[in-house]
């Protein structure tokens, strides 16, 4: 690895140790950490920077999380023995080129006296807590939301979720304004200069940070966070919406207008640079850096049209959970939006106070957004010879009674998503199937296999590299679960699926008595996740004061 000794293991894969994994984390340069560790064990504690690509979805999540092939990647797993060694060959197979093995794997660092993060997405909720140190975002009780919206007061609430939270359940009352779609909203709610809003989110962060962005662009109207949200709501007893249909409209010419003004004032006050077509050409032809193209519209506009290579990553989701986005640490980082910039400019100033350097925005012309679809940029399926089966097809052996085993490799929904699979599928990862042939192959004597995920590309990958250890076809359904729904067929719930391996079980849905003991540990987490953090060292979040402050 360029800028630090390694130690040859084999030809091709090379060890490095905890203390140079740390110097180089910390010498300015581009460098991914992926954690390719299976189910609950990445969440258990990890390296601060690391980004989670579970071995199974190696080949699908890393060409868009690290795009760069030339980037020095570092494998990080449970011992740095045999999977990272398959990884590390795999990396090499889709031209990575400067691959190493954390020696000792994550338990090593730990060892050297370095911290472990729990959680998922820990940097992105972390920061929600540095803010509200910081910032002493005001915030209001569900006690206090619920008398005041009984009362008839002039409240708004607008919930920063995504559409499918906020149709599981939501507050009575409230607007969905997906994260960044906050200040593109809000003018248009505001009924006077003395309207209350309150934003909401499941739990903390996102009403947090939502509540600050509005104030940090100048909303003059009294701003506050839910305070534990509609988790709060909930544990309170209060009866929530479900199944809300709302629709985000456009916002009013005038509501747009005042959203232009506050994303100029954004820019302004956390430095966030404003590229041309020029400038972002000169980016795509530097091979020696990274750049992350990220669409932050909704994925509704990315779909009807947006740049060439650009990802899909709407703003709120991106400052959410900006792991599953950004895995190669001083990049650079272009936000493609509309012409006014509203949505870009918000997440940026996030992006910003996250630690992120170089964070640009980009106005999209028309004429520009020439790829349309949701396809990844890059596919390592494509083309690859894999045995499939049509979704007409496997329905019709089903019903007829033919031997089939559908074995279901997506991984786990959230809660608040409508899972689907097959009726009668089993679950299992890949690396389960991959790291017990028998497993396989004792399916294979009572049938036809067939592999599904989500959109069947995990399952096409599977299915290929399975045939040739077991030497038996394997099927992958094609198009996967999204084809058999589209086309009608029957589905199942998770809870109706059996796990292949106590390992593979897809978790429960929690209850309410769960889902109050969970989100205790999360207030706890939060009290103790910014001091570790700077006992750590690997990040450091930047605080903005607001103009004029003398602080």
């Amino acid at each position: 690895m360029k800028g630090v000794d390694t130690l040859t293991i084999t030809e091709t894969t090379q060890l490095i140790s905890v203390a140079e994994l740390r110097a180089a984390l910390l010498d300015g340069g581009e460098i991914a950490v992926a954690d390719i560790r299976e189910g609950d064990d990445y969440a258990a504690g990890h390296i601060s920077v690391a980004v989670p690509i579970p071995d199974s979805e190696l080949e699908l999540a890393i060409t868009t999380r690290v795009p760069r092939r030339g980037v020095r990647l570092v494998v990080a797993d449970q011992d740095g023995g045999a999977t990272a060694e398959s990884a590390a060959t795999r990396l090499a197979s889709l031209g990575y080129n400067d691959v190493r093995i954390l020696q000792g794997g994550v338990p090593a660092w730990a060892a050297a006296g370095n911290e472990l993060i729990t959680g998922l997405n820990s940097l992105s909720k972390a920061l929600g807590e540095f803010v509200e140190r910081g910032q002493h975002t005001p915030r209001i009780t569900v006690e206090q939301l619920k008398a005041k919206l009984d009362n008839g007061e002039d409240v708004v609430v607008l919930d920063t979720r995504p559409l499918p939270e906020y149709r599981h359940i939501a507050i009575p009352s409230g607007h969905p304004a997906p994260g960044a779609e906050l200040l593109y909203r809000v003018f248009d709610h505001i009924q006077s200069p003395t309207t209350q809003v309150v934003v909401n989110c499941a739990g903390r962060t996102r009403a947090i940070i939502g509540a600050q962005a509005l104030i940090n662009a100048g909303v003059t109207n009294p701003v506050v966070s839910l305070e534990n949200g509609t988790s709060a709501w909930l544990f309170a007893g209060y009866e929530p919406v479900r199944g809300a249909e709302d629709l985000i409209d456009a916002p009013s010419p005038e509501g747009l207008s005042r959203a232009t003004d506050a994303a100029v004032r954004i820019r302004t006050r956390f430095g966030v640079g404003h590229l041309d077509g020029a400038a972002l050409d000169r980016f795509h032809a530097d091979d020696e850096r990274t750049t992350y193209v990220l669409d932050v519209r909704t994925p509704e506009e990315f779909v009807a049209g947006h740049l060439p290579g650009a990802v899909s990553a709407p703003g709120g989701q991106l400052v959410q959970a900006t792991d599953l986005y950004v895995g190669t640490r001083n990049a650079r980082i272009v936000l493609a939006d509309s012409p006014d910039l509203v949505r870009s400019s918000i997440t940026a100033s996030w992006l910003r106070q996250l630690g992120l350097d170089e964070v640009s925005v980009y106005a999209g012309a028309p004429d520009e957004l020439t790829e349309t679809g949701t396809g990844p940029v890059a596919d390592p399926v494509a083309g690859l010879a894999a045995a499939t089966i049509s979704v007409d097809d496997l329905a019709a052996d089903l019903a007829t009674g033919k031997e089939v085993t559908v074995i279901d490799l997506q991984p786990a929904p959230a809660y608040f998503e409508t899972p689907h699979y097959l009726p009668g599928s089993v679950a299992a990862r890949r690396s389960t199937l991959l790291r017990d042939p028998t497993l396989l192959a004792n399916a294979q004597r009572r049938g036809a296999v067939v592999l599904t995920s989500s959109d069947g590309r995990l399952a096409r990958l599977a299915a290929a590299e399975l045939t040739d250890v077991t030497g038996s076809p394997v099927l992958a359904l094609a198009g996967g679960i999204d084809a058999w729904v589209a086309a009608g067929h029957p589905t199942a719930t998770g809870t109706e699926v059996t796990p292949l391996t106590l390992a593979d079980a897809l978790p429960p849905v929690p209850d309410l008595e769960a889902r109050r003991q969970a989100f205790s540990q999360y207030v706890s987490w939060g009290d103790r996740i910014t001091d570790q953090l700077e006992r750590d060292g690997l990040v450091q979040f930047r605080e903005f004061r607001p103009e004029g402050s003398d602080d």
